[in-house]
């Protein structure tokens, strides 16, 4: 009990002397010191990070738009964790805690950690070669195995894809081994217009050859007019022609649906008809 009531008036006479209110205050200045030199290094840095990725654009060897924004976000976003750790541990060593054996003891277990995490190494090297390749992006339309849909989020570990029903699945990037991406290059359209086999087809395809050019001032989707190749098949109640447009990434299936009804509506008005319903009979061998 004595014992206890010495330390007491130990650590109140320590409080009461000057030196212990200096070192404090020292220490408490140091903090303030440090959070703040960090915060003012992150936004330097991040500042350089985006002038970088200007110039590059200004640059003749100009790269995806898309690619440099998701480099400048993992740019950006390890800068941060680099310096707020180095900040963390120097407030640590303010405080009188030691640093270099924190540092040993964490580095046995993450030593002991990484042998039973590979499956999560592989996955976080995987995502930092999706993100630094290009190998697709956020809004981006893809295929993985036999899940299709947008892409909603990439992170280092693991992406989510949207399907187009809603669904969202969540892939572990290291089980991503194979890619198809439909929003990297121009998509296209194949339309077949069915005629009936009595109508004059050299007209029928001027109708249409004069309407497809007026089509990329009706509808931003496409790239260039449509293209009329001609005849696809031919049987004696009908006759098909296929029209091929280029669109913006992931536009055909609308522009389809657009162009097919226009052309519909433009042979009725020109008087050229569909092919007639056709009736098949089959009669019993018997």
């Amino acid at each position: 009990m004595e014992i206890n009531e010495k330390n007491f008036q130990e650590q109140v006479t320590k409080f009461q002397e000057q030196s212990t209110w200096l070192s404090i205050g020292e220490g408490l200045l140091k903090i303030i010191a440090i959070i703040v030199i960090a915060n003012i290094i992150i936004r330097i840095g991040k500042v350089a990070i985006h002038n970088m990725f200007k110039i590059r654009n200004l640059s003749p060897l100009n790269t995806s738009v898309r690619r440099e924004e998701t480099l400048s976000k993992l740019l950006d976003n390890i800068l941060s964790y680099v310096v707020y750790f180095i900040a963390l541990m120097m407030i640590l060593s303010v405080l009188g805690i030691d640093v270099k054996a924190l540092i040993a003891g964490a580095g046995v277990v993450g030593l002991a950690v990484g042998f039973g995490a590979q499956s999560l190494v592989k996955d976080v090297i995987s995502g930092f070669f999706i993100i630094f390749e290009d190998q697709f992006s956020v809004g981006d339309q893809i295929r993985v195995g036999v899940l299709e849909g947008k892409v909603e989020t990439i992170g280092l570990r693991t992406t989510k894809i949207k399907s187009g029903t809603g669904e969202v699945h969540i892939l572990p990037n290291g089980s991503i081994t194979q890619v198809t991406n439909f929003s990297l290059n121009n998509s296209v359209a194949m339309i077949d217009i069915a005629i009936s086999s009595g109508e004059d087809i050299v007209r029928a395809e001027k109708v249409i050859g004069e309407a497809l050019q007026t089509m990329p001032l009706k509808y931003e989707e496409l790239t260039k007019a449509p293209e009329l190749l001609g005849i696809q098949t031919m049987d004696p109640a009908e006759i098909v022609l296929r029209i091929v447009a280029e669109t913006l990434p992931m536009k055909q299936f609308g522009v389809t649906r657009a162009i097919r009804k226009d052309i519909k509506l433009l042979l009725d008005e020109n008087g050229i008809k569909a092919p007639d319903p056709r009736l098949y009979m089959y009669k019993n061998g018997s």
